[in-house]
């Protein structure tokens, strides 16, 4: 078990934890945004994230500092927390991104978390290599061979109480990304960033970061914190949370803001594209997009700098409290429906629903069933599993009206779970609401709960009584089942007494 983390809520492989930085004397509730803060160029000032964003953690990149005489000097003497006035935990990068993009940097593991140490960073990380999207495996399992080489190493540096990171490469190949996180977890390291999938993000491919962070969490213990290097737009914080990531840095706030860059939940906008701020921030609430224009170049980005981390520190909250009130895969939904790329990523993690299945709570307040993929959620997905554990006997009624005295049990047929015994109706997530006109994936579900409960119990007779269902979803019931549909038979009843009248 690692000390430095403790899971206190949790809602599909999301969670809210509290990660101990004893460096800092600090306890950090996750999920947590770590804004990045560039030394030589502060939009924002670090004491201003703390008490007017509730940032209880940063991060700055130690070879930024290393590689300036100035401010390394600085550091040195007075250490980073007082060089950048912030008292809550520092995270420090190593120099890999510099690495990723230059292809080669002047320090290497043992000497920068030797440095970091010095300067007082609170969680360090060595020199891994940050293996991009799609490059041929061999390149892939190189690479990580090397990554995996230096975190063995950095265990044997003495770096006193600060935290060190073991990032988790691969490349987009998930069995090497499983790999990777199997190897990483079995270190003494404390950290466990996801690296390589800012060009994921960057190229709108959330469903290959899905899978790739899923690789990663699939070889990791539940008790690791999990940090998603570069996530850092709003629009994807749930779907991220949903899988099991704790940690984000956001360099987005003040770069996007240079740009003239607006963040929403929804995605992104240029601020002169809005006649109207949909926000009620404070930057929002006393400016417009008009007084924005009239302000200077360094004013404008200051001032969409904070409406940026104002929207992203907002989310994190929501997702917490989604957490909270077992409402997150709901949220998450939501999301998704902003980009079609989103609904992608969505869909990516209900392919993983069994990986979900393991940490979602088996009693929430309610289950809304919002869309097609609702139908595939972890608690559809744990319902299937356990009716192979039930052993209903003699000629069961699995049907979506009432109970009848012609049958040995009756049992409810409620799309997309399936049967389950009526004693359990008002049992979660079996309260689920269900739209009426009702799509044909929940059907299908349904189908498969049929299914698993038939093959379980073959010695049982089953009648299936439906409302109309599709004849192509009927079709996929087990053969051997009587279906009777009770549409068919109302509509025959009533016309039968038309006619008598």
């Amino acid at each position: 078990m690692r000390d430095s983390f403790e899971v206190r809520d949790t809602d599909a492989a999301g969670r809210i934890g509290r990660l101990s930085v004893p460096r800092a004397g600090v306890t950090v509730e996750t999920p947590a945004l770590l804004p990045v803060v560039n030394p030589n160029r502060q939009t924002v000032a670090p004491s201003r994230l703390a008490s007017e964003f509730g940032a209880e953690i940063l991060i700055t990149n130690s070879y930024i500092i290393y590689k300036s005489d100035d401010v390394r000097e600085q550091a040195l003497d007075v250490g980073l927390h007082e060089l950048l006035d912030f008292d809550g935990a520092i995270m420090t990068d190593s120099g890999s991104f510099q690495l990723a993009e230059y292809g080669e940097i002047s320090v290497d593991t043992e000497e920068i978390l030797q440095f970091q140490h010095d300067i007082g960073s609170d969680i360090g990380t060595p020199v891994d290599i940050p293996t991009p999207p799609d490059v041929p495996r061999e390149q892939a399992e190189a690479e990580l061979a090397t990554t995996q080489a230096r975190l063995e190493f950095a265990e044997t540096v003495d770096v006193g109480d600060m935290l060190v990171n073991a990032p988790v490469q691969g490349s987009t190949y998930p069995d090497l990304r499983k790999a990777a996180a199997e190897h990483a977890y079995s270190t003494s390291l404390d950290v466990f960033p996801v690296g390589a999938v800012v060009p994921l993000m960057n190229g709108y491919r959330f469903d290959d970061m899905v899978d790739a962070v899923a690789a990663a969490k699939d070889g990791l213990g539940a008790d690791a914190p999990v940090h998603l290097f570069g996530a850092g737009h709003p629009m994807m914080f749930a779907l991220a949370v949903a899988l099991g990531c704790d940690l984000f840095d956001s360099a987005a706030y003040a770069l996007y803001a240079r740009d003239g860059r607006y963040l929403t939940v929804r995605g992104t906008k240029h601020f002169d594209e809005l006649d109207y701020f949909p926000c009620s921030c404070p930057v929002c609430a006393e400016h417009t997009p008009e007084d924005l224009e009239q302000v200077s170049n360094k004013e404008r980005e200051r001032l969409l700098a904070e409406h940026n981390l104002h929207v992203s520190f907002e989310e994190i909250r929501t997702i917490k409290q989604a957490i909270r009130r077992g409402t997150l895969m709901e949220l998450v939904e939501t999301r998704a429906r902003s980009h079609p790329a989103m609904l992608d990523g969505y869909r990516a993690m209900l392919a993983h629903a069994d990986l979900l299945e393991e940490s979602d709570p088996s009693s929430k307040d309610a289950f809304f069933y919002l869309s097609g993929e609702s139908a595939y959620r972890p608690e559809v997905v744990r319902h299937h599993k356990r009716l192979s554990r039930l052993s209903p006997e003699g000629h069961v009624l699995l049907t979506e009206a009432g109970s009848s005295d012609n049958y040995d049990e009756s049992w409810r047929l409620l799309p997309p779970f399936g049967p389950f015994p009526m004693a359990l109706r008002e049992t979660y997530p079996l309260t689920a609401e269900v739209p009426t006109r009702i799509d044909d994936e929940a059907y299908r579900q349904a189908v498969v709960g049929v299914q698993k409960l038939v093959a379980a119990n073959p010695e049982t007779e089953f009648t299936v009584a439906h409302k109309g269902w599709p004849a192509d979803i009927v079709a996929g019931l087990p053969d051997g089942v009587e279906i009777v549909d009770l549409e068919s038979m109302d509509k025959n009843a009533n016309e039968t007494e038309e006619t008598h009248d």
